[in-house]
C-alpha cells in the first residue's frame, strides 16, 4: 500500500514539474520573439506618450476642481498605464490567428507540450512588455512634476500583470473561435475594448457623467482597476480601491485561464 502511494505521489510531482517546464519552456519562446523585434516595442510606447503629452494638460484645468490627486500626471497616468495593458493584451490573439493561418501554431499542437501551458505561457508573456513600458512611461512623466512611490507602483503592476494574463488569456480564446473569419476577431475586440476603456473613467471622470454611465461603469471589472492604480499611483496602500482592484484582477485572471485552457484544450485545427 505505501509502495502504491510513494509511486502515485511520484506521479504527481514529475506531472507538476512538466507543466511548470512547459509553461516555462512556452513563455521563452515568446519572449524571445520581442527580443527579436524590439522595434515592435519601442513603437507601442509612441501612442500612449502622445496621449500624456497631449491630453493631459488638457485635464488640468478639471484636476484644479477637486479630483481628488495632487496633480494631473498623478491622475491621468494611471489611465494611460491601463490603457497599455488593455490595447497589448487584447490583441494578441491576432498573433495567435497568424501562427494559426502559417500552420506554426498546429505543428505547437503536435508537441507532447501541455496543451494548458500553451495558454499560460504565452498568458504570462504579456507580463514582460508591460512591465518595460509601464516603467518607462513613468519615469518620462517623473521630470514634469508625477511625485514617483516605487513600492507603491510595483504593486499596481503585480495587480495589471494578473489582470493582463486574463485579458490575453481571453483574447487567445477569441483568437481561436474566430479562426475560420479573422475579421470577427477584430471587430469584436474592438467592439468590446473601448467601451470597457470609457466606462472605466480611465481618460475622464465618471462623476460628471450620466447616470446610466456611472451604473455601468459598476459591473466593468476595469473601473476598479483604474481605481486601484490611481489610489496605488499616488502614494497610498491603505483604501479600499485597492483591494477591490486586487479581487478584480484574480476573478478576470481566474475567469480568463479557465476559458482559455478549456478552449486550447479542445482545440482541433
Amino acid at each position: 500500500m505505501s509502495t502504491i502511494l510513494d509511486s502515485a505521489a511520484t506521479s504527481a510531482r514529475i506531472a507538476h514539474r512538466s507543466l511548470l517546464g512547459d509553461i516555462t519552456s512556452v513563455w521563452l519562446r515568446e519572449t524571445l520573439t520581442i527580443l527579436r523585434d524590439p522595434f515592435s516595442l519601442v513603437f507601442s510606447l509612441v501612442q500612449p506618450l502622445v496621449f500624456l503629452g497631449l491630453f493631459a494638460p488638457l485635464l488640468a484645468g478639471v484636476a484644479d476642481d477637486g479630483l481628488g490627486f495632487g496633480s494631473t500626471l498623478q491622475f491621468f497616468l494611471p489611465g494611460v498605464v491601463v490603457m497599455i495593458t488593455m490595447f497589448g493584451t487584447s490583441m494578441t490573439g491576432a498573433n495567435l490567428q497568424f501562427e494559426i493561418m502559417t500552420g506554426a501554431f498546429e505543428r505547437i499542437l503536435a508537441t507532447p507540450l501541455a496543451r494548458p501551458a500553451l495558454l499560460i505561457g504565452r498568458a504570462l508573456k504579456e507580463l514582460t512588455p508591460l512591465v518595460i513600458q509601464a516603467v518607462i512611461i513613468t519615469l518620462v512623466a517623473v521630470p514634469f512634476g508625477f511625485d514617483l512611490f516605487p513600492a507603491h507602483i510595483v504593486v499596481g503592476l503585480l495587480i495589471l500583470g494578473v489582470f493582463g494574463v486574463g485579458v490575453g488569456a481571453l483574447s487567445y480564446s477569441l483568437a481561436i473561435a474566430t479562426r475560420k473569419n479573422e475579421w470577427a476577431f477584430w471587430a469584436v475586440q474592438q467592439s468590446l475594448l473601448f467601451p470597457l476603456l470609457i466606462l472605466s473613467g480611465m481618460m475622464l471622470p465618471l462623476e460628471t457623467g450620466p447616470d446610466w454611465m456611472q451604473a455601468l461603469s459598476k459591473v466593468n471589472p476595469l473601473t476598479y482597476i483604474v481605481d486601484a492604480e490611481r489610489v496605488l499611483f499616488s502614494g497610498t496602500f491603505d483604501d479600499s480601491a485597492v483591494v477591490y482592484g486586487i479581487i478584480a484582477a484574480i476573478v478576470t485572471s481566474a475567469v480568463g485561464l479557465w476559458v482559455g485552457v478549456r478552449t486550447v484544450t479542445k482545440t482541433v485545427l
